[in-house]
């Protein structure tokens, strides 16, 4: 993650350095004194970094710093982690074959092997923050990270998940105009809504596609987000799936085509394209050809960035989408920014007129400001938002980014790494919640405050925050009410991209490099050539996650290629394998020790799980739905 996630690294490896536990291994294997010195000297770097974060910005040198202390950081909290790990198996084993295993081991000749090992291992780490700290040739000020609250309290929370639309309802009934009206001659007709990102394209295509209107002018509503890749053949498979509500990604072309075409012919249609990238015309008109046979009238509405992605689609209108006006921003501002029943004088909401006026109109930096500014309620720290921060924002044209930034310069650090690891799900994804707060409690990120409270407790607050500062958005609930899923609009996802920097790599069809440095892997390609990758994705020996958000549409995973990844990348916490058509799991995944999440859901072929599954201390999470020929759980399963 960013410079910034590494203070709270720092202060995590000083927290277990101190701990009564470590002092007790340490007695064991001899490593007292090191473990002592081991924590000075994070601790007095962990002292400067929120100010070396300031200068990186402006010093190549003390980028380069922050980069050696980002890998040692890291590997210092795994070796402290597979510590633990060695001390909870000990500890756990109990009156048993097992036990009898573990008596072997650590009989007095492997003691001593295994002493030596360990202390070489914890100086070996001291030395290396030791070389980092002499390296500081420049002046760095120690920093507390501040410490004020940033949750809104919880009747705010709720009452802002509702989406706040402001000033768009001329712009709604233009659209209508357009779709309903009857003077165009071709069977399929299309418009297209053209703006900077952030502007509410998407918000606009949806408040049209919900009209009452709408629903009686059209006998078929489809909606594709289409984002950067367009591939005709998944926007086929999409649309179908919204007809029919059943994935067909295993079908060839030729039966998409015919499935379709049963769809919609003779139908009066409205097709949604949402956030089209696509400047290749001839991609643009296959598609075309797979979408006649509805009834006149029928209408594909297209939202995107480029007004050359419209001109290609010979749209019958090109809708430029404008930002707020003055008084709508403001009226937007003042939902986001105001408590219950606050009222500001003349000079302060002068202050926050100017400072809505650099957010250019455009809805998404608004929200992302006001729900900022939310927390700073006075006049002076208002002031000292637009003088300070504000002013120094290095803004260039329509990208709007720099403003989104300053949002997530001000959130909590254990937020900041939150929000930057949701940089490993694709762009229009729909997140589950509960399991991005599962993920978040394996990688270490929920932190206690209290021990009588839960872990999935603090993660929702943590999600509740974000979304309540716009980092989510489109939130669904379940039948009781409950907030089942999310998505992030695509700026937000550029900006977890962003902060999450080299160490984060999502995987799709131009595949990233990836090496030792890189400790979170998602794969989220459509191509059928899967696991090709590995080789590559094995340097990238040291992750701490692999995602497969999008399950078998990577392809079958074989079980040779399972045991590679069990063997090599020893230090996962997270490995989602769900509907990856595995058959078998290896007896190896005990190698993955400092696993916390474990998603095998939707392999319908797994019969067994491996006994060696039970040796996995560490693990939370354990995902087996629709594991439906799996027999019976290991015997031992009861001792988790």
């Amino acid at each position: 993650m960013a410079e910034a996630i590494l203070f709270i690294i720092a202060e995590e490896i000083i927290r277990k350095l101190s701990s009564r536990g470590l002092e007790e291994i340490g007695l064991l294997w001899g490593v007292k004194d090191e473990i002592e010195k081991l924590r000075k000297t994070v601790s007095t770097i962990k002292a400067v970094l929120l100010d070396a974060e300031d200068q990186s910005s402006v010093s190549i040198q003390v980028q380069e710093w922050l980069s050696m202390l980002r890998e040692a950081l890291y590997d210092a909290d795994d070796l402290l982690d597979d510590f633990y790990t060695e001390t909870l198996r000990r500890q756990v084993m109990s009156g048993d074959r097992i036990e009898k295993k573990v008596r072997r081991f650590f009989s007095h000749s492997n003691q001593l092997v295994y002493d030596f090992k360990m202390g070489h291992k914890i100086k070996e780490i001291r030395d290396r923050f030791d070389e980092i700290a002499c390296l500081k040739k420049f002046h760095l000020q120690e920093r507390r990270e501040e410490t004020s609250e940033m949750r809104r309290e919880r009747e705010q929370t709720h009452s802002s998940l509702p989406q706040v639309v402001v000033g768009r309802e001329e712009d709604k009934n233009n659209i209508l105009e357009l779709l309903c009206g009857s003077y165009f001659e071709e069977n399929v007709s299309v418009i297209s809504i053209v703006g900077i990102g952030g502007l509410g394209k998407t918000t606009l295509a949806q408040l049209v596609y919900n009209d009452q209107k709408v629903k009686t002018q059209f006998d078929l509503k489809l909606w594709v987000c289409v984002s950067d890749n367009f591939d005709v053949k998944l926007i086929v498979e999409k649309l179908i799936e919204s007809v029919t509500g059943e994935r067909c990604s295993n079908l060839e072309m030729d039966t998409l085509k015919n499935t379709l075409h049963e769809s919609i012919i003779g139908k009066k249609y409205l097709i949604v394209l949402d956030d089209v990238w696509n400047e290749n015309p001839a991609k643009w008109f296959r598609l075309k050809d797979l979408l006649v046979g509805g009834a006149r009238g029928s209408r594909v509405i297209i939202t995107t960035r480029l007004k050359r992605v419209a001109e290609i689609t010979r749209s019958i209108s090109i809708y430029e989408l404008q930002g707020l006006s003055e008084t709508e921003s403001w009226l937007l501002f003042k939902q986001m920014a105001f408590k219950q029943g606050q009222a500001l004088s003349p000079s302060h909401e002068a202050i926050g007129k100017e400072i809505v006026a650099k957010c250019v109109g455009v809805p998404l930096a608004i929200r992302a400001i006001g729900a900022l500014l939310y927390f700073k309620s006075t006049e002076s720290e208002w002031l000292s938002f637009k003088n300070k921060e504000l002013a120094k924002v290095d803004q260039h044209g329509s990208n709007i980014l720099p403003i989104l930034k300053l949002s997530y310069n001000h959130l909590h650090l254990h937020l900041k790494r939150c929000f930057a690891y949701c940089r490993l799900f694709p762009k229009d994804y729909r997140i589950n919640v509960q399991t991005l707060i599962h993920l978040w409690m394996a990688q270490g990120y929920i932190i206690l405050p209290h021990p009588s409270q839960c872990f999935e407790e603090i993660g929702l607050a943590y999600f509740m925050d974000l979304l309540s500062m716009s980092f989510f958005q489109e939130v669904e609930k379940d039948i009781w009410g409950n907030i089942e899923s999310c998505k992030m609009h695509d700026l937000m996802h550029d900006l977890a991209a962003l902060v999450s920097g080299r160490e984060s790599a999502l995987l799709d069809s131009n595949l990233a490099y990836v090496d030792e440095r890189t400790r979170y892997i998602s794969i989220a390609s459509n191509s059928d050539s899967t696991w090709e990758i590995l080789p590559s994705l094995l340097k990238a020996s040291k992750a701490r996650s692999l995602l497969l958000p999008n399950g078998s549409k990577w392809g079958k995973i074989q079980k040779d290629q399972c045991h590679l990844i069990f063997s090599k990348l020893r230090y996962l916490r997270v490995l989602d394998l769900h509907d990856s058509g595995i058959e078998t799991v290896p007896s190896s995944v005990d190698k993955l020790k400092l696993l916390r999440y474990l998603d095998l859901s939707g392999n319908e072929r797994i019969e067994v799980l491996p006994e060696s599954i039970t040796g996995l201390q560490n693990l939370q999470v354990l995902k087996l739905i629709g594991c439906m020929a799996l027999e019976q759980l290991p015997k031992d399963v009861k001792s988790w």
